[in-house]
């Protein structure tokens, strides 16, 4: 089952015209099911109009705080975005999973350094990142690269510039606008250049242990392999995708036919019969399964389980490694079975 608990808006901050900044209270009995990782997110439940909404957020508070703030852009017209921007106020009381993910920095008692790339609101996971780098050891320096159209479209401006003030020679942020020419940053896009600006010029006498990128694909894959180009090892580099690839031109062929489902989640089993064209999630979903799931395009982690029995292949991975596939882990939202029966298992993760 979707632990899910009500969560009371303490503040809502306006951050630019198109996003804001929603933070939740924490009640004491609650805070140590919310403790987090830097770079997690929680999940939003919601019902718009009589439909359930399900929505994944990363935290940009840091883990050191009582309550969880989440920066909200908004994306859709009519959906929960849209409602955060325009009708969500202090006070109201919304449904929220536990947090999740693993997108993470976890602090060590060396020094470490670390340099991160956002473009958009790919941003908000790297505020928890950046304040928990800075917090976690006096001699950590945390470098930044940030792309958007303008200032005024920049999520956390006021934020980024207090923590330069705040750790000062430890925090340096570059912003580069890409429709506005504005004092103090760059012009364009983060491409090659940008990167090597700041970790070959600015930045060459750091050793940086850690690179982590969030945003567009076609931004990450950009920083990743010019990254790659200069030589840092791959388990270096981590990434979180806000989007998931279309892949249209690229999806498998489906088999025809049904699978009997087996699930196990929360220790019971429920069996079902399936069309192999349908996805794992959507057949338990259908039957009022009660299974973990967010944003449902294989971008985030909250949908995975193990295969136990049978086969099935994913349409998209953004998550997964090789050895977890390997080991028959699958994201459901995108595993649609191969073989006559499939047993998954929700809870073997």
């Amino acid at each position: 089952m979707a632990d899910f608990h009500s969560l009371t808006v303490k503040q809502i901050k306006k951050l630019t015209p198109s996003s804001v900044a929603v933070t939740f209270d924490i009640p004491k009995e609650l805070l140590q099911k919310f403790t987090f990782t830097a770079g997690q997110y929680i999940t939003i439940k919601k019902e718009i109009k009589g439909k359930e909404l399900r929505r994944a957020y990363s935290i940009s508070s840091s883990p050191k705080k009582d309550s969880i703030t989440v920066g909200i852009k908004k994306v859709d017209r009519g959906g929960f975005s849209d409602y955060a921007n325009t009708k969500l106020q202090a006070g109201d009381v919304l449904d929220i999973m536990e947090p999740e993910g693993r997108f993470v920095f976890k602090p060590t008692h060396d020094v470490q350094n670390i340099a991160a790339f956002a473009a958009g609101s790919g941003i908000t996971p790297i505020m928890s990142i950046a304040r928990s780098v800075l917090d976690s050891n006096p001699k950590n320096k945390f470098v930044l690269v940030y792309g958007n159209k303008s200032y005024e479209e920049t999520m956390f401006y006021t934020d980024l510039v207090k923590l330069e003030l705040d750790y000062t020679n430890r925090f340096f942020v570059y912003f580069t606008n890409s429709q506005a020419k504005e004092e103090q940053a760059l012009f364009g896009r983060i491409d090659t250049a940008t990167v090597n600006y700041a970790l070959k010029n600015k930045h060459k006498d750091i050793s940086f242990d850690g690179y982590y990128l969030c945003g567009p694909e076609k931004m990450i894959l950009l920083v990743k392999d010019t990254l790659l180009e200069n030589e840092v090892p791959q388990d270096k580099i981590h990434f979180e995708l806000f989007t998931a690839t279309e892949i249209k031109d690229e999806m498998p062929v489906l088999p025809e036919g049904q699978t009997s489902l087996k699930v196990i989640l929360d220790d019971e089993e429920f069996e079902l019969q399936m069309d192999k064209k349908m996805t794992v999630l959507d057949a338990v979903l259908k039957q009022n399964i009660d299974a973990p799931y967010s944003c449902q395009g294989g971008v985030c982690s909250s949908c995975i389980a193990k295969i136990k029995e049978g086969k099935a292949e994913m349409t998209l991975n953004q998550i997964l490694t090789d050895r977890e596939i390997a080991e028959g882990y699958v994201l459901t939202c995108q595993a649609h079975p191969t073989t006559p029966t499939l047993v998954i298992d929700y809870d073997d993760v």
